[in-house]
């Protein structure tokens, strides 16, 4: 399976905004959590897991959110395709990251919020992977 955006929307009327994603199944959600740079020139990444999946979610502002499929998690080939998604607050949309993949998150946005979740509690699996931010420039 590949990485997808499951689209979500948004309800606006004189009462205010509702946003939304009635396409997305959460009963595989066991964990998540908030993730908050503090600043728009900060890169978290990369990092990622053989085994779990992640699906993401802007709470507040803007990411650029960026995927590689792992070839060789020893010694990953420098040259693989770095797949680009940007999701923002304005509409629940949620960016899911099967399992085999990588990740660099960076905020475009002060302030900017983004929900991560996990099919996988915390110390469940030993399942992290993390190279340097520079290994794929």
């Amino acid at each position: 399976m590949l990485p997808k955006i499951i689209t979500g929307g948004n309800f606006k009327d004189t009462r205010g905004v509702i946003r939304y994603n009635n396409n997305f199944d959460y009963s595989l959600i066991k964990r998540m959590y908030t993730i908050e740079n503090n600043d728009v020139s900060f890169e978290r990444g990369w990092q990622g897991h053989k085994i779990e999946k992640r699906w993401f979610s802007v709470i507040q502002g803007c990411f650029d959110i960026q995927v590689i499929k792992i070839d060789n998690w020893e010694k990953p080939s420098k040259k693989l395709e770095i797949i680009n998604f940007t999701i923002d607050s304005e509409t629940m949309d949620i960016l899911y990251v099967p399992n085999g993949y990588i990740t660099n998150i960076k905020s475009l946005q002060k302030g900017s919020k983004l929900l991560s979740m996990s099919d996988y509690r915390l110390n469940e699996i030993i399942d992290d992977y993390r190279l340097a931010i520079e290994y794929f420039k």
